[in-house]
């Protein structure tokens, strides 16, 4: 005798895991194996349990899911400056590989230290995500410190040399590297550098950059050509001013973002000095205003959709492996965790030129 199941009609408004489960014969657990890839389920009752949820319209919900499992559904990226339109672009990444797999993202701005470093705590203690992507390289390693439980973290850009930190980041020494040395190419001997946030490591690194520039060069580093910043615009301006008020000014200018570079040239312009007549200026980021503002920004490009594309896809990779692992500890092949360092590239525009004659 032919069994006869109900048709789709006779189902519920919603229809339930326990409908599916009498409509394909089988019991609810093993829908639920099936509808999680869990345990094993022969090919054929997939198939059997697969064209179930098809016939019935069962829509799997990923809340009680999560709930059972004692997951969030969601990841949280920490970003400083979140008007800073570098991040942007990275954001946009992580969103999209995150909804491949029905994860919600949750952007939350470091600037504020006290209040942020609270929030991350409770983000990395109190089971509010299910892992984390740290974008900024302010925030003091000690909160990320793994002795204790905690959902997997992945450290993007302003990254961490910590061993045994999974991170996507880019080769900021040889960026800075490549900035100064087409200054230096084009003859420059007088070349100013405006700093990131003296805490952060990618100040550091692009600083080492450009005196590995200079040494190749021949050139002595000059402590009157080195001005404070913060990636900002504001602090762009600021090192324009400074740089008006110094009795012999450097010819060039490499800063370490787009945004200070595109400070320092308007307030140039507000002074009535030219760029790249009076001074060459580079930046660092390849942000989408640089290759539309007047003039158009030389700088360093950091791939922004592949950092945030590979930092979503490792966060994954983590959660999944340490799914069921009570100590909260991802671990990779051979007990590594991953590293990821991506290329930069250097985008010659306007804002470089030789200098001037009288030099």
């Amino acid at each position: 005798m032919n069994e006869i199941r109900p048709s789709a009609q006779a189902f519920a408004a919603t229809p339930t895991i326990g409908d599916v489960a009498r409509h394909a014969g089988v019991s609810t657990a093993t829908v639920s194996r099936v509808l999680s890839r869990t345990g094993r389920v022969s090919p054929q009752t997939r198939e059997q349990v697969m064209r179930a949820v098809e016939e019935t319209g069962y829509r799997p919900n990923p809340g009680a899911r999560n709930l059972r499992q004692g997951r969030t559904g969601g990841i949280v990226v920490l970003v400083p400056y979140l008007s800073n339109p570098f991040f942007s672009t990275i954001l946009g990444a992580i969103a999209r590989v995150a909804s491949e797999t029905a994860l919600n993202v949750l952007v939350a701005d470091t600037r504020e230290t006290d209040a942020a470093n609270r929030r991350i705590l409770d983000y990395l203690h109190s089971n509010r995500a299910d892992g984390l992507i740290v974008l900024d390289g302010n925030l003091p390693q000690k909160l990320f410190d793994a002795s204790s439980w905690r959902p997997p973290v992945v450290f993007a850009c302003e990254a961490p040399r910590a061993p045994g930190q999974p991170t996507v980041t880019v080769d900021n020494r040889r960026g800075a590297r490549m900035a100064v040395a087409h200054l230096a190419g084009l003859g420059h001997r007088r070349i100013g550098f405006v700093a990131g946030p003296p805490q952060n490591v990618l100040t550091g690194e692009r600083h080492a950059g450009y005196l590995d520039a200079l040494a190749e060069a021949g050139i002595a580093p000059r402590p009157d050509w080195l001005f404070e910043g913060d990636f900002t615009l504001q602090a762009g301006s600021l090192a324009a001013r400074r740089w008006l008020a110094l009795a012999e000014r450097p010819t060039a200018v490499f800063c370490t973002s787009d945004a200070m570079a595109c400070g320092f040239i308007s307030e140039m312009h507000r002074q009535g000095v030219q760029v790249p007549e009076e001074v060459s200026v580079v930046g660092f980021d390849d942000i989408d205003i640089a290759a539309h503002f007047i003039p158009n920004l030389t700088t360093i490009r950091q791939p922004r959709a592949s950092i945030g594309d590979a930092a979503a896809r490792m966060l994954i990779a983590l959660m999944q492996s340490s799914a069921g692992d009570a100590s909260g500890e991802a671990s990779a092949a051979g007990g590594a965790l991953p590293a990821v360092e991506l290329p930069v590239e250097l985008i010659v525009r306007e804002s470089t030129a030789p200098p001037p004659k009288r030099d």
